[in-house]
């Protein structure tokens, strides 16, 4: 591997005579199989002689806290070799990101993550009750126990069990929340978590009875707000902009369409695998993860086409079965923030500053362009997957035409 990327004799005879030639070598091919350039791939192999000559290399067992202190300790190589000599910050970061990659693919890293909290026996209790006797889907629980462990990990030092838990403890932590420019129906699905949470403990007599229903949270009005988004003529022209000939067009056109289009969440399109597409009944599959079930799709040509676009020209050749990747290395499947990055940034440049930019302003959009179409909300309650109509219902006060047109209608024979 070292001789595809040195030419000169003296710089080669270098790199073989160092330490683990042959573990790097593999190493070296392992990331040019995740689509490293060449000049990557250099800096990867200069990183990894500076690991071979440290006390890495004789190391068992390899932890994040020693790749660290390497890192310091070799501050100064770092900047003779900085583009910024007087900042070698960006280097330090690689160093600690190779050292870890190499001693996993070795086997040799461990994790030295902070010992247990003195909570987390309780929270995962609580998630084993929300996935075995609530049946909650994946989603629910990691955003309850994200919430909750934010709440539990902000408690004075003093408070170090559940029944030492004050009202005033949760009453001052939703208070501070709500400051960090939250609407009101943030901090009420915060005190829902926590609610949730103090019920589940009040049975397990972990605290006292009542706190759970002493948590009080802004009220929150049936269909007081408006599901607001981009207008269907920036969605034809967020569509527009992906017309271009470049691999992460081609991709970004087929992710906005499945978002536009179908009006399918973030985590549902990134979900997507190769098998989910039936090419020969032109049916795509969907798992709906808050409803837990499947829903069939026909594929649509325009999707169709720019996913076949996609997959021939731009998709990676890999082992990986999810169908949307990254375009730069390390090769892996597109997250929820990835696809979040990509209609924001392509809206922002398109000039859209007023509506919300993420991926489910785009399932708005969609809801909305199929009720200005003349679809009923059954219909449209279908094409979302939406359990109950009421969640549906949400999108009727966006029908201004239809309300015109009521708001016109004579009255004078009625009266």
């Amino acid at each position: 591997m070292h001789a595809t990327l040195f030419v000169y004799p003296a710089t080669l005879a270098r790199y073989r005579a160092a330490p683990l030639l042959a573990e790097r070598e593999r190493f070296l091919a392992y990331c040019a199989e995740q689509r490293y350039t060449r000049k990557g791939l250099r800096k990867i192999a200069w990183l990894l002689l500076i690991v071979v000559s440290t006390t890495l290399a004789r190391r068992r067992w390899v932890s994040t806290f020693e790749i660290q202190r390497e890192a310091r300790r070799h501050r100064v190589r770092f900047l003779r070799h900085s583009s910024d000599r007087g900042n070698c910050a960006s280097t330090q970061r690689l160093f600690v990101h190779t050292a870890r990659a190499w001693s996993r693919f070795l086997g040799r890293f461990v994790s030295d993550k902070p010992s247990r909290t003195a909570f987390e026996r309780q929270l995962d209790a609580f998630e084993h009750f929300m996935r075995e006797e609530r049946g909650l889907s994946a989603v629910t629980m990691q955003t309850r126990r994200q919430q909750i462990g934010g709440f539990l990990s902000m408690l004075p030092c003093q408070v170090r069990s559940v029944r030492a838990i004050t009202l005033l403890d949760v009453d001052d932590y939703l208070v501070r929340q709500s400051k960090h420019g939250w609407s009101r129906a943030s901090p009420a699905t915060l005190a829902s978590s926590l609610r949730s949470f103090f019920r589940y403990a009040e049975g397990q007599h972990w605290c006292k009875p009542g706190v759970a229903r002493a948590i009080d949270s802004p009220r929150i009005y049936a269909d007081e707000g408006l599901p607001d988004s981009p207008d269907w003529s920036q969605v034809e022209a967020l569509i527009a902009s992906t017309e271009s000939d470049d691999p992460v067009s081609i991709r970004d056109r087929a992710v906005i369409m499945l978002l536009a289009l179908y009006g399918l969440r973030r985590g549902e399109v990134v979900r997507l695998r190769l098998e989910d597409i039936d090419w020969k009944a032109e049916v795509v599959r969907i798992v709906r993860p808050k409803q837990r079930r499947i829903q069939h799709y026909p594929l649509v040509s325009l999707f169709g086409d720019a996913l076949v676009r996609y997959l021939r020209e731009a998709r990676p050749q890999c082992a990986w079965r999810e169908i949307f990747l990254t375009m730069k290395a390390p090769l892996r499947p597109l997250s929820p923030g990835g696809a979040t990055s990509i209609v924001r940034n392509r809206l922002g440049a398109i000039g859209v500053e007023s509506a919300p930019r993420g991926p489910h302003s785009l399932r708005h959009a969609c809801a909305r362009h199929l009720l200005a179409q003349g679809f009923s909300l059954k219909q449209i309650g279908d094409q979302l997957g939406h359990r109950r109509a009421s969640s549906t219902l949400h999108y009727a006060k966006l029908d201004l035409h239809g309300l015109r047109e009521v708001g016109e209608l004579s009255l004078g024979r009625l009266l």
